[in-house]
């Protein structure tokens, strides 16, 4: 089995490279990640400046491994068409340090990673540890590679799956199969002054988690479950499309 592994944290993160160690007991692991943090960077690409990949040594591995100066996506994109000598099976994205639960996938680099190995028509797997007060990557890191090995006996099923594991003094109840919840942050944006009184902004916000209705990947996350959600990136909304043919938009033009 041959893996492409990324994230969003950089190459030199603790929860890629535990990720890495365990993969490289069961697979051949290439890494192609972020030279440094891109953290919410969304499916961004590269395309108004060069993007630049120097070779790296990881410790106790011969396999040969790529710093990226790009995006999560620059990363697997030059992953499949230059770097790599042949496709991965799979491509595996984290472990992101944090949760990326319900609407968080549409800001998350380590999930758009993972769709990007999709987008190519490879299986592949977004996973992250839910707490980020928690450093111990290691049980996410064991999850995650004995998934891999499921896959691979399934005969790698072209899925998107984005896991969120719950880190914990006690271990995960169990694993849940979900749907995407639903979060919103609150006191997003920030006014500040720099030292000759102009103002700028900063992002960050608290986050609410809205109660779903127990089958939701936010509602496994509470309750101390594995959270495991296919994903699938058309956006298209198909429960409203046929209204939206019934108001005759082609009137428009006339």
């Amino acid at each position: 089995m041959k893996i492409l592994l990324t994230n969003d944290d950089g190459i030199q993160a603790e929860g890629i490279q535990t990720l890495r160690r365990a993969l490289e007991e069961i697979s051949e692991v290439t890494v192609v990640a972020p030279s440094y943090e891109r953290s919410a960077t969304g499916h961004g690409i590269t395309v108004h400046k060069p993007i630049r990949a120097e070779k790296v040594k990881l410790g106790g591995s011969a396999n040969e491994h790529w710093s990226v100066v790009g995006t999560p996506a620059d990363c697997v994109k030059l992953a499949l068409e230059v770097l790599m000598k042949s496709p991965p099976d799979l491509v595996v994205s984290g472990i992101n340090h944090g949760a990326n639960l319900g609407t968080d996938v549409l800001y998350s680099g380590t999930v758009s990673a993972a769709i990007e190995g999709a987008v190519n028509g490879l299986p592949a797997i977004a996973v992250s540890l839910v707490d980020i007060s928690v450093l111990d990557f290691s049980f996410a890191a064991k999850f995650t590679a004995r998934l891999c090995t499921l896959l691979k006996e399934k005969g790698f099923p072209k899925t998107l799956l984005n896991v969120n594991i719950p880190a914990q003094e006690e271990l995960p109840k169990g694993v849940r199969i979900t749907k995407m919840g639903s979060r919103h942050y609150v006191n997003t944006v920030e006014s500040r002054q720099d030292p000759r009184g102009r103002e700028y902004f900063w992002l960050a916000g608290d986050v609410v988690n809205v109660k779903g209705d127990g089958s939701t990947d936010v509602d496994a996350a509470q309750n101390n479950y594995i959270s495991i959600s296919p994903l699938f990136f058309d956006l298209t909304d198909y429960a409203i499309m046929e209204k939206v043919k019934s108001w005759e938009l082609g009137k428009i033009f006339s």
